[in-house]
């Protein structure tokens, strides 16, 4: 299956010719619900790792364990949600279909340390032209630790992992899984459908005139510079996307000696 973003509704190099000089392609992913083997490109699917090396865990003892579900409590919870879009809102169907009351959190002892990583992402080169990274390999694996972490401003922590697919002969089928998790570090598992497109640099790395231009053209039109620079949703390659983080707050960061 094809995807194709929309055209945008405002032609941001015609509108501003200087942005040109300020372009990057990147590869949107389009995830979907689905069933990826290990062979393919996904999202939160199953990852192509060597059935002799040790899955990786987070060793950190301190994580936010607010709000703690089972994975398979999770996965419940998603597919009676899906199974109930459009109809009455029924307080007593989840419990009549055996789910605890989404408010309810496991014990935090079951959060202890070492805690398993889960799949976030793994990408074939084949499929992905913008995909950078060390020559002799093809295949990149992300994964996260399903808990808060308060020193990383209660993001996940990551692991990167590249690998030359070609050499992973027995694959690993059964990979170990947190007792406990946090429900939005749990990815469901999608089939990607990738899509070349063009986006413009954040506004803030633009030269100062050229802010200054893009600032009176969104007062005047009420156009969000943002929204129409940045490609949307899972992507490859492009410009670092700071509408979460904030570029302000990154650069206070760096300015501060460890």
């Amino acid at each position: 299956m094809v995807r194709t973003t929309p055209a945008r509704p405002v032609d941001l190099a015609a509108a501003f010719p200087a942005l040109r000089e300020h372009t990057a392609v990147t590869t949107r992913l389009h995830p979907r619900p689905g069933a990826p083997t290990v062979i393919d490109s996904s999202v939160g699917g199953p990852l192509l790792w060597p059935a002799d090396e040790p899955w990786p865990a987070c060793t950190d003892t301190d994580h936010e364990v607010i709000s703690l579900h089972r994975p398979d409590t999770v996965r419940q919870w998603r597919a009676f949600r899906a199974a109930t879009v459009g109809l009455p809102y029924d307080p007593t169907g989840a419990e009549r279909a055996g789910l605890p009351p989404w408010d309810f959190s496991e014990p935090p002892e079951l959060a202890r340390p070492p805690i398993p990583l889960v799949p976030v992402v793994q990408l074939y080169r084949r499929e992905m032209p913008d995909l950078v990274g060390p020559a002799d390999a093809d295949l990149l694996q992300v994964l996260w630790c399903p808990h808060l972490h308060p020193d990383l401003e209660y993001c996940p922590r990551v692991e990167l992992r590249w690998r030359r697919s070609a050499e992973v002969t027995a694959v690993l089928t059964d990979p170990p899984e947190s007792a406990v998790l946090f429900e939005n570090h749990l990815p469901t598992p999608c089939i990607v459908h990738p899509e070349q497109v063009t986006e413009y640099r954040d506004r803030q790395l633009l030269p100062a005139d050229l802010q200054a231009r893009i600032v009176a053209w969104q007062e005047q039109t009420g156009n969000s510079y943002q929204q129409l620079s940045a490609a949307k949703g899972w992507r490859v390659g492009g410009f670092v996307c700071w509408a979460l983080s904030g570029l302000t707050r990154w650069r206070a960061r760096r300015a501060v000696p460890r």
